[in-house]
């Protein structure tokens, strides 16, 4: 029963000696016995009357209890092992505390942007963070690659929350205009999350306008997303080769589930009212005001806001209200499904200064929303939701204001608002949408009382049986509760007391309703009386009295102090009673799963019938939902979330409960362990289901406060306490007693503060309604007197203000404390001083104190006598008070350190039962330490609680103690508890000490290693000098020890490394606690077991396909460079099943990359992963334990302190078993008898080697610069050789290729830790650490699986393959063989050769560089070594030729990879033969190529300019070109003017020179970045050929018309006519066969040019005719051709008719054209208006004339 939480060694706890807690009285609710007839869910022991298992048996009765064994049963529904007896209390918060992330976008490349000749920009937002790629010219299918990390410290939540957003910009050609937005993509950070591996990897986002939502998709953008936490390794997959034939519909970055195609919807966010909000006074002028004026207004001007997808819509502010009416919605526009899972709905408070939160809620749409066949769109309410928060009395600085802001556990109701929430698809053809997603607020009509449901009258009964473990910090000022329900019994609110008017506060009707209400309930059964009783709502100040050094009790002795409020809410009830059945089935489901995996764990028989009891429960549990979960149908205020949750509720149950019902009938033995995580789902949906998004009655909040000041809190679910008739819907703790343990509030709860118990109480709580209030009491335990507040007539109905017991139980509680496991080092050494503390009731006691030790072991029996226990026998006996036990470390000076606690319940035996098997005595169990939230440890312990007759303690059962020992006062575990114990052998190997730091500053120099085991133990001999030799002289040493015969039982075994130094002095160096001995233990049965592999065989199940080479000319992936044996020709097939012959390769073309790229699985082994992680650490025989010293940190940086902790390491092994020694054991010890089980072993001597570590290349490196890329160098460093390659820095690259080997000479066991780091080159200052990686060398060389040099899967002599080890395959095979007493190698004739039995076959010849044949038996030594794991016993597998691929970690930033590196290692031992040079790996060189481009012509070009002269439709056309990238270099054909058919005729050449990178398809390019840069940057583009068609304008800019994107390496063939060519040659690319023009060298025919119309639809906008041809530059040399029309070889003139000047030779049919055809009406008009300026020039010219005729009259 022992939980080993991750890696052992970091697993701290305490192994607690015989702790024999035997307890007088009470019962535990578990036995650990195998058979033990526990009907677990009630709990009851079996009683003979109890036998019939109607459950699991069909009702057979059962004869005498104690001679039943389940193992004959095939269900068993009651429980089995002793899990119960272990509540899982966490006591410190986790939410809202900071954590690192890192979240990693890697932006590809779009295809199919919209929109003509873009500059397209990408813009990635996180939050408020923004990062932006380089600009990429002209092209709307850019290609980026372009790498991002964003690094975040916050609580998980926030992160989640946070939209990530890829904005995509399209830059304008002047620089004036700002850039115009193409489309953007958003989803929140969870969703990434939430993804397997925590990534989305080479997706296709789909753009969209978010101004404009009838557009549709504007173009695919290709990224990786990645979310990375402490801890999280991500694995990428490994990226040779990237086909560009991406399918992008069915890569869409959508989660799975999502449908492909999104559509638009209206999101409306309707806000109607709110209530009790907070007496909020956030300015101090306000008080003054008050003193002044007398003005007493509400100080809060609420509004609401809404968060939804990066967008944010907000209400009014209501002035003065403390409960605002808004009525309005807030609607927002987003895609369905969003990729956004919670809206954030925040009340916030106005203020000039700045707004704060009064509360939040997050909506989860996942809850809201089904999205099966028969689901439905979200929707919520209109419903109450409560908010949570910070304590309600107002300080002007709010300490806990993050818990408004929704981070963390709310401590104090804060509000509720009433909304609701629907959802709308929209018809984006519609012509009257709105195409903005801006978001909108408009009002609503307000909505009717009884909308949320009837408002009925809450009861709320509590009583406060016991209240202990107060913290003494708290001081001895009167401490008191206080219980609130909503603001219902808040001081500070003052809502206790109904008056007709003070009930409203959150009934949230009118006065008349409200006091009808109240006056009118006198036909109800609680009487007319009922209107006078004043709620109580917090117990009388009392003071604390002391228990021990830590703590204080409240002295409640028999009277316990009550509480109850009266509250009005709406009756919602039948929510939480759904909610209760579903938890109550998954508690149940939940109990048993851990009671099958504790006997799986425990190796107890027939975990199978247990787990088919577990899903007979389920599926009973299921259809009793199906019956009860439909009742009340009609009552007022059912929204329509809520019948829909009830129909996919039923649904889902229903067929949960079939397949409960199939998968019992699935389970055998061999299947448990996959049935569990089947059942585990259902567990994850049961939960998932129970929590209803729509609230009912607020949570219970009990505070406990001291001289008025609020400590310490606990909240209460209302669910859980909530009454019903029906057993299924009661909560699971109404009516019944309650341990509850207080915490601090907020952040204050983080770190050792929240260690702390704050108090511990025992309550009984009650809800209901106030007409069912009868039974409230019924649930206490027995023998009590009501204390009424009043005396007199109608007294009889009120509750009591306290009960006063008179029946009480007296017991006996009895703990032994056995041998305890590794716990939280407390000291600077890594020891600890420490003593257990248990808590029962108000008594404690403490065990002694064991001094320095790591694994303490007290074997103590503690006795409590006479505890008092009120309650009634059958309650105590089924469920038994808590037991706290808390381990501390004592300090000479100052207070003792916690360091750790844990729960436990006994196993009770009441006066009449008998004290024997199956419960008694009970067994001891494990019990795991927590600290704060990490695992510190485990106890062994045992808990009776024995009730004490009324014949006293003459009735109990007699301790009986070992005889021998005498301990004084202290009691030792009895006899019955303590386990049975058998002698064994344990054999240790000692081999040395590893990377010891100093200590106390000074250096290690003589240190020895201790070994201890159950207070036997051994110690190696002296290291005389650590720098000189740090391995042991003597080898191997044995004690022998007595331990439990139980393994499970087995105590740790603690490694002590000390130093010895002068005077006798000894020092501490560091310890480590062995927890679990199992592994250790030797199984003579295990004919397997290699005579140096002391536990068995490490055997593994990856198959690799490492065969023969035909097989690997089988598989298809292998790419085009692979040879045939012969490097004859090959055939390499294709998807449409035809094959195309290609042309001879060359084998001396090939170099090791060709094997890299092709590696996949074929011919090298790439690991994802480091190669001892594949291989067990290469821990065969030799283990490496980490060496601890110093204070265990705080649980938020455990993994950190821990790394921080290890000052070394002990490499050695361990090996037991049993004495006196078995035969076979004696057989295998064989000769050396020193040597014990280590036989064989290589000695420990130093040895030279030669180390030889290739580094391929790194991936994903972390910015280490401002400009998001690095500088990235290799650092080598073993032993005292240290390598910096800082002149080979490779310039602006986050994905590096070395491609470079070290040799490095380095002696064992000096130098045994290579570290591999990359660090990023600065020009000034020092240069930073990227990150680094750790390998352990000296496992790597010992190890079985031979990991000094990987072994090909073919062996050649000559070539790219050549054979690296200095020992050839036969030579290999020969010593393995003789290491493994192994008969053969036999080589027979045929290609044969046996080994051990086993016959190989394999090819014979060889060939020379001379193509001569030799015979060899190379390659059947060969055949063998890559099967050596099907060899019988000695067999393992052997490590292949490979590359590993490390996470490079850096201590800034522990936990959190910065990025990986491929690469691995040689080991060559100095007195071999020596290995042959290093294979060369540097990075492939790219090939010069050149491209020469003819367009010959252009047809059906679309026709853009409108002749002025002749009103004909005509194009100047000319055609641009140039490669993806090099858009610098473009080229233009000059201008063929005036076309009226779209023919245009060309003759021009485009000449363009590249670098080619064959394996990886991508062209390289250097340039430096900017005209600052330091040096030139290298990029990898796809090879792709850009050709555009243009309209040439004289005085305007010249018109895009078309253009067309050729990948060199994958091209549809040119048609051979313009009329054949056709838009579907790209539409349709599969039908049209493909050719590379790095196959084909020349091709020549007609392509299609596209451009996109009004409606985002390509058309075809011309044809063009061209020939591409491709020659290496050594051809261009030799044969030069000429740009344009030039020499040499120059392009005839093209034929081009003179359609330009037509006008000039036709004037008058030009101006007929003009005139009447084109500008007849503006002809028109300009006559008229000469007309008219003529006759106005006349009249103003004759005027004067006329005037002085008229005055002289003449």
């Amino acid at each position: 029963m022992r939980y080993l939480k991750g890696d052992t060694n970091n697993l701290k706890g305490l192994w607690l000696s015989s702790l024999a807690i035997i307890i007088l009285s009470g019962c535990s609710d578990r036995c650990g016995l195998l058979d033990c007839d526990c009907p677990g869910d009630e709990a009851a022991i079996l009683e003979t009357e109890d036998l019939d298992f109607t459950g699991g048996m069909g009702g057979k009765g059962v004869p005498d209890p104690d001679t039943i064994s389940l193992a004959s049963v095939t269900a068993v529904t009651t429980n089995v092992s002793n899990k119960r007896s272990k509540p899982d209390i966490k006591m410190e918060p986790s939410a809202g505390r900071p954590m690192d992330y890192q979240v990693s976008v890697t932006v590809i490349e779009a295809r199919q942007l919209v929109g003509l000749n873009m500059d397209p920009v990408v813009c990635v937002e996180i939050g408020d963070d923004k990062k932006y790629t380089q600009m990429k010219e002209s092209t709307n299918c850019p290609y980026y690659n372009e790498y991002f990390v964003f690094d975040f410290h916050v609580p998980p939540d926030v992160l989640f929350d946070k939209i990530l957003k890829t904005l995509f910009t399209s830059l304008p050609k002047n620089l004036l205009r700002s850039g115009t937005l193409v489309g953007s993509f958003k989803l929140d950070v969870g969703t990434v999350y939430s993804q397997p591996e925590h990534q989305f990897f080479h997706k296709w986002a789909l753009l969209s306008d978010p101004d404009d939502i009838t557009a549709g998709c504007k173009g695919y953008v290709k990224c990786d997303i990645a979310v990375v936490g402490k801890g999280d390794n991500i694995k990428t997959p490994h990226k040779s080769t990237e086909t560009d034939e991406d399918d992008i519909e069915g890569n869409l970055l959508i989660p799975e589930g999502v449908p492909a195609e999104r559509q638009w919807a209206r999101y409306y966010v309707k806000v109607y009212k709110a209530e009790g909000l907070p007496k909020m006074n956030t300015s101090i002028m306000a008080n003054v005001k008050k003193a002044f004026i007398g003005e007493n207004k509400d100080l809060v001007d609420p509004y609401v806001q809404v968060l939804f997808a990066g967008q944010k819509g907000k209400t009014s502010i209501q002035k003065s209200s403390y409960e605002p009416i808004w009525n309005e919605q807030i609607i927002f526009t987003e895609m369905f499904p969003p990729l956004c899972k919670r809206m954030k709905v925040q009340i916030r408070d106005s203020d000039k200064v700045n707004d704060v939160a009064l509360g939040t809620h997050f909506i989860d749409l996942r809850k809201i929303a089904n999205d099966g066949d028969k689901g439905f769109l979200p929707t919520l309410g209109p419903a109450w939701v409560n908010m949570y928060g910070s304590t309600r009395s107002y300080t002007i600085m709010d300490e806990h204001q993050d818990l408004n802001e929704g981070l963390g556990e709310g401590v104090s109701f804060r509000a509720r608002l009433l909304i609701s929430l629907g959802v709308e698809i929209l018809d984006t053809s519609s012509p009257e949408i709105m195409s903005s997603t801006e978001v909108q607020v408009e009002g609503v009509p307000k909505i009717s009382e009884s909308a949320t449901g009837k408002v009925e009258e809450f009861f709320l009964f509590g009583a406060f049986l016991e209240a202990t473990m107060i913290d003494r910090k708290i001081g001895d000022k009167p401490i008191n509760f206080e219980v609130t329900i909503g603001n219902y019994g808040s001081e500070i609110d003052n809502v206790g007391k109904p008056s007709p008017s003070g009930g409203k506060k959150s009934g949230g009707d009118g006065d008349e309703e409200e006091s009808e209400l109240i006056h009118g309930s006198s036909d109800e059964e609680a009487g007319d009386d009922d209107n006078d009783l004043v709620s109580v709502s917090a117990t009388p100040p009392m003071k604390p009295v002391i228990t021990d050094r830590n703590y204080f009790h409240l002295p409640y002795f028999e009277r316990k102090p009550c509480i109850y409020i009266k509250s009005r809410w709406q009756d919602q009830r039948r929510r939480l009673y759904n909610a209760n059945i579903m938890d109550n089935i998954a508690d149940k489901l939940e109990e048993g799963l851990n009671d099958v995996q504790e006997i799986i764990k425990t190796e107890k028989t027939y975990p199978e019938r247990r787990l088919r009891g577990v899903l007979e429960d389920l599926s009973n549990g299921c259809s009793q939902f199906l019956t009860l979960a439909n009742k009340d149908q009609n009552q007022p205020g059912r929204t329509k979330l809520d019948k829909e949750r009830l129909k996919s509720c039923m649904r889902e149950l229903e067929s949960m409960g079939q397949q409960a019902k199939t998968i019992r009938t699935q389970v055998k033995k061999n299947t448990v362990r996959d049935k569990i995580k089947l059942v585990q789902n259902f567990l994850q949906k049961l939960r998932f289901l129970a929590d209803d998004p729509q609230h009912s009655v607020p949570d219970i909040y009990i505070w406990m406060m001291s001289n008025n000041k609020r400590i310490a809190y606990a909240r209460v679910p209302s669910k859980d306490i909530l009454y019903s008739g029906v057993e299924e819907e009661t909560g699971k703790d109404c009516g019944k007693v309650k341990t509850i343990f207080f915490k601090l509030p907020g952040k204050k709860g983080f770190g050792a503060a929240g260690w702390t118990v704050q108090a511990k109480t025992e309550i009984y709580l009650w809800l209901g309604l106030n007409r069912q209030r009868k039974d409230f009491l019924s649930g206490l335990p027995n023998g009590f007197e009501e204390n009424k507040m009043l005396k007199g007539p109608g007294s009889q109905s009120a509750p009591p203000i306290s009960l006063t017991y008179m029946m009480k139980q007296i017991f006996q509680l009895r703990g032994p404390f056995v041998p305890g496991s590794q716990p939280v080092a407390a000291d600077r050494s890594g020891l600890s001083d420490p003593f257990a503390r248990v808590f029962f009731s108000s008594h404690s006691q403490v065990t002694e104190v064991l001094n320095e030790t790591l694994c303490p072991t007290w074997d103590q029996l503690m006795v409590f006598d006479n505890v008092e226990l009120f309650g009634e026998v059958g309650e105590l006996r089924d469920d038994p008070p808590i037991i706290v036990i808390e381990i501390y470390d004592q300090d000479t000076v100052g207070k003792a350190e916690f360091m750790g606690r844990t729960f436990a319940k006994p196993i009770t035996k009441m006066a009449d039962e008998h004290y024997g098997p199956p419960r008694f005595p009970p067994q001891l169990e494990y019990y795991q330490i927590y600290r704060g939230n990490c695992a510190a440890g485990e106890l062994l312990a045992a808990f009776e609680l024995l009730q004490i007759g009324p014949n006293g303690k003459a009735d109990l059962p007699p301790i009986e103690g070992p005889t021998d020992i005498d301990r004084g006062p202290i009691l030792p575990v009895p006899l019955g508890i303590r386990p049975v114990l058998s002698k064994y052998r344990i054999e240790v190997l000692f081999w040395g000490l590893r990377d010891l730091k100093r200590v106390n500053l000074a250096a290690v120099d003589r240190p020895r290693v201790d070994i201890e085991c159950a207070g036997k133990g051994v110690q190696s001999s002296l290291i005389q000098n650590y720098k000189k030799n740090p391995n042991f002289s003597t080898l191997v040493k044995m004690f022998e020890v007595d331990l439990p015969e139980n393994e499970l039982l087995h105590p740790p075994l603690n490694i002590r490394v000390v130093d010895c130094r002068a005077f006798g002095r000894y020092t501490l160096v560091g310890n480590h606690a062995v927890t679990s001995l199992r592994k250790f233990i030797y199984r003579a049965a295990d004919k397997n077991g290699n005579d140096w592999n002391v536990h068995g065989r490490h055997t593994h199940t990856h198959t690799h396909g490492l065969l023969r080479h035909d097989a690997l000319q089988r598989s298809e992936g292998i790419p085009d460079n692979l040879p045939d044996e012969k490097g004859g020709k090959k055939k390499k097939r294709k998807k449409g099943g035809e094959e195309v012959e290609e042309e001879e390769l060359d084998e001396s073309m090939l170099d090791w990359w060709s094997k890299y790229f092709a590696s996949i699985e074929t011919l090298m082994e790439v690991y994802p992963k480091e190669l001892e992680n594949e291989f067990d650490y290469f821990e065969d025989w030799l283990h490496s334990f980490n060496l601890f010293r110093g204070k265990a940190g705080d649980d938020e940086d455990q993994n950190v302190a821990d790394e921080d902790r290890i000052i070394g390491k002990f490499k050695g092994s361990l090996c037991m078993y049993k004495v006196p020694v078995a035969d076979e054991i004696q057989r295998e010890m064989g000769f050396d008898s020193n040597m014990g089980m280590f036989q064989n072993i290589p000695t420990n001597d130093p040895i030279n080697i030669l180390v030889r570590v290739y580094i391929i290349r790194a991936t994903d490196l972390h910015p280490a610069d401002i400009n998001g890329k690095a500088d990235p160098y290799i650092a080598i460093k073993l032993g005292k050789s240290d390598i910096k390659d800082k002149e080979n820095y490779i310039s602006k690259q986050l994905n590096p290729i070395f491609g470079k080997s070290f040799d490095i000479e380095a002696t064992f066991p000096m130098d045994s830790t290579l570290t591999v780091s990359i660090y990023d080159w600065d020009l000034v200052g020092t240069d930073d650490l990227i990150g680094e990686t750790k390998l352990d060398l000296e496992n790597r060389y010992y190890t079985k699986h031979r990991a000094t040099c990987g072994i090909p899967s073919k062996y050649s002599i000559h070539g790219y393959n050549v054979w690296r080890d200095p020992l050839k395959p036969t030579q290999v095979l020969a010593k393995l063989c003789k290491d493994g007493k192994l008969d053969g190698p036999h080589y027979g004739p045929g290609g044969r050769v046996k080994v051990a039995n086993h016959v190989f076959f394999g090819p014979t010849e060889i060939e020379d560089e001379n193509g001569l044949k030799k015979q060899t038996d190379e390659h059947l030594a060969l055949t063998v070594l890559n099967h050596w794991e099907d060899i019988p016993r000695v067999g393992c597998k052997l490590i292949p030729e490979h590359v590993e691929t490390r996470p490079l970690l850096n201590p800034d930033k522990p936990g959190i990879e910065q990025g990986r590196i491929e690469m691995w290692v040689d080991m060559f031992p100095k007195d071999m033969p020596a290995p042959g040079p290093a294979i060369d790996i540097s990075p492939r060189k790219p090939k010069k190529f050149e491209l020469r481009v003819i367009i010959w012509s252009t047809d059906e070009v679309i026709l853009e300019d409108d002749d002025i002269f002749t009103g004909e439709k005509s194009s100047d056309i000319f055609v641009r070109g140039w490669l993806k990238g090099q858009q610098e270099d473009k080229q233009d054909t000059d201008v063929h003017y005036h076309s009226l058919t779209g023919e245009g005729l060309f003759n021009w050449r485009f000449i363009y020179p590249f670098d080619y990178l064959q394996a990886e398809e991508k062209i390289v390019l250097s340039k430096k970045e900017s005209m600052f840069a330091w040096d030139e940057t290298e990029y990898k583009i796809p090879a792709r050929l850009n050709l555009q068609v243009w309209d040439a304008d004289h005085f305007s800019a010249d018109d895009f018309l078309g253009a067309i994107e050729l990948d060199l390496n994958r091209f549809p063939r040119g048609a051979k006519t313009a009329k054949q060519c056709s838009i579907n040659m790209i539409l349709n690319e599969q039908d049209v066969p493909m050719v590379s023009i790095f196959k084909q060298r020349r091709i020549k025919g007609w392509w299609p040019f596209l451009a996109r119309d009004e409606n985002d639809e390509l058309e075809l906008t011309g044809k063009v005719e061209a020939e591409l041809q491709l020659v290496t530059a050594e051809e261009a040399e030799k044969s030069p051709v000429g740009e344009g029309r030039n020499e040499p070889e120059p392009l005839e003139k093209p034929n081009r008719p003179d359609t330009a000047f037509l006008w000039f030779l036709m004037p008058f049919k030009a101006i007929k054209n003009l005139v009447c055809n084109q500008y007849f009406w503006l002809t028109i008009k300009l006559v008229v208006a000469l007309l008219l300026v003529l006759i106005l020039g006349l009249f103003i010219y004759s005027m004067p004339g006329y005037m002085v005729k008229k005055l002289l009259g003449a």
